[in-house]
């Protein structure tokens, strides 16, 4: 038996993937990881619903799932997943996105590197249309569907698009030690179905004393940013992100994180942050007045 040197051997990571009646992108990116990954890894699926053949091509496969007979969000599907993670890494990864090859290698090397668990690490995003944040590689049109991917460019030029490593690991593919996921909880499922989940589980990690918060530029992933929040009633995250941390979510990625600046750069936010807490604690309580005055319209 091979540990942690090739296709062989106990499972490295627990990759998490939720999906909702995606299965052309669930059988693309499970293919990837198949294919293109260095070490093995533990697949573990969330079938919400699966009223489109998902459910039972995933117990076809024989993969470790989990169901519920109706789409339950991000949060509860990971949280739900959590019992079947056998491996010390937790791993998680939308159903439309397509690992390149080493995209594992690069954040095992990395972790290995860090030495210890308090980490949080994202591989780097490759997509298709401009997109308003610098850790993302975009646009770089590769498919916007599995039926117009062109797999063989992607694998022929994504070691070519210049990026570099990056602050403010947050949005999937991400990776933590299981002990922290525990430490913190997984995702807070009061952000059900999972508007600013993601923000808000690195601001629960940052609290417990994470400071290693780092997107790696060799661990790369097409995103094909297949939306299915259309589909859902959105919670309102944003506000519930500003009452709970008292500070707005962009101003946690942009004061805090930095999230998409340089790893090695020196930016001094401490000014920025504290005008935008003063900033935050202000919007904070004219969402309180609104939800009275909201209350007060009804209840007249």
């Amino acid at each position: 038996m091979i540990n942690h040197q090739g296709k062989m051997g106990k499972p490295l990571f627990s990759i998490l993937i939720p999906s909702w009646n995606n299965l052309d992108f669930l059988k693309l990116c499970v293919a990837s990881i198949k294919k293109n990954s260095t070490y093995e890894h533990e697949l573990l699926i969330h079938v919400n619903d699966g009223s489109d053949g998902t459910l039972e091509w995933v117990k076809a496969e024989g993969l470790k799932y989990t169901h519920s007979e109706k789409n339950i969000g991000v949060c509860y599907a990971l949280n739900g997943l959590r019992p079947l993670v056998t491996t010390d890494y937790v791993l998680f990864m939308n159903d439309d996105m397509y690992t390149c090859p080493g995209w594992d290698e690069a954040l095992y090397e990395e972790i290995k590197a860090i030495g210890h668990k308090m980490f949080f690490l994202s591989s780097t995003l490759i997509q298709p249309r401009k997109f308003f944040c610098k850790s993302v590689i975009a646009p770089a049109n590769y498919g916007e569907s599995v039926d117009t991917f062109d797999e063989e460019r992607l694998l022929r030029e994504y070691q070519t698009l210049e990026h570099g490593d990056w602050k403010g690991a947050t949005w999937p593919p991400n990776i933590v030690h299981r002990d922290l996921w525990d430490l913190v909880g997984g995702y807070s499922i009061e952000y059900s179905p999972g508007m600013y989940s993601d923000p808000d589980f690195s601001a629960k990690l940052y609290h417990a004393g994470v400071r290693i918060f780092k997107g790696i530029d060799k661990s790369r992933v097409y995103h094909f940013e297949a939306r299915s929040t259309h589909r859902i009633i959105k919670n309102d995250g944003s506000t519930q992100f500003l009452r709970k941390w008292g500070i707005t979510s962009s101003s946690f990625m942009r004061d805090v994180l930095q999230r998409g600046e340089p790893w090695n750069s020196q930016i001094d936010t401490k000014m920025a942050l504290k005008r935008d807490v003063t900033r935050s604690m202000f919007k904070r309580a004219l969402t309180i007045f609104r939800d009275v005055k909201i209350r007060n319209i009804w209840e007249d």
